[in-house]
């Protein structure tokens, strides 16, 4: 029998004021940041939980410190079991994943093939990943995607991978992730070599 309910609902951190504009701003032209306290938000996430209207609670696009707040919170009664954030080559979040994994806590990984080429949200100058070198180049020894190549990565690295596609072709050969002979360690390795694909240069415009 189907239930009405959320298999995971998320609190998603928003710095800015919600609304219809992204980065909203005042008459000033300041940004108009977002007054939430995040642990009356996860409280409230807490009750829908015991009312059986969501399965999980987890977060989105928190940083250690705003997990923490949650984790400490006083009368804590469920941790959130994910966070999902843009995670990529680009930008690995190797370090927010120690500390998502020392509390059981699950990345999930959106942009998992590359930032959106949006030029609101980032610089088009930078190198698209799926077309750098490096990468291809581990990609085409192994006679696989490079796609796959980022994808598989990932899933070594225990996190969970959101890959968004309109595109037959593309769907099925990402479903091959776990087939084949990429072996663990091929992009593991480069990135923690210090050949990290570019990642200065992305770092440095963030």
């Amino acid at each position: 029998m189907w239930r009405n309910y959320f298999v995971t609902s998320l609190i998603y951190l928003s710095l800015f004021q919600p609304g219809e504009e992204l980065f909203p701003k005042d008459e000033n032209g300041k940004l108009i940041s977002d007054s939430v306290d995040l642990c009356h938000t996860w409280e409230a996430l807490e009750k829908c939980k015991d009312a059986g209207l969501t399965k999980s609670i987890g977060v989105s696009n928190f940083n250690h410190k705003q997990l923490e707040k949650i984790l400490n919170k006083p009368g804590l009664k469920y941790k959130p079991v994910c966070n999902q954030v843009e995670c990529h080559p680009y930008l690995n979040q190797s370090k927010l994943l120690d500390f998502c994994k020392s509390h059981d806590i699950v990345l999930v990984a959106y942009g998992a093939l590359g930032s959106q080429r949006i030029k609101e949200w980032v610089n088009l100058n930078l190198p698209i990943l799926l077309e750098d070198s490096v990468l291809c180049a581990i990609a085409k020894k192994h006679k696989q995607t490079p796609a796959l190549v980022v994808l598989r990565y990932q899933i070594q690295r225990g996190v969970v991978v959101l890959a968004k596609s309109y595109n037959k072709k593309r769907i099925n050969e990402n479903i091959q992730v776990m087939i084949g002979a990429l072996g663990r360690g091929l992009l593991w390795n480069v990135l923690h070599e210090g050949h990290s694909l570019s990642l200065k240069t992305f770092l440095e415009s963030r």
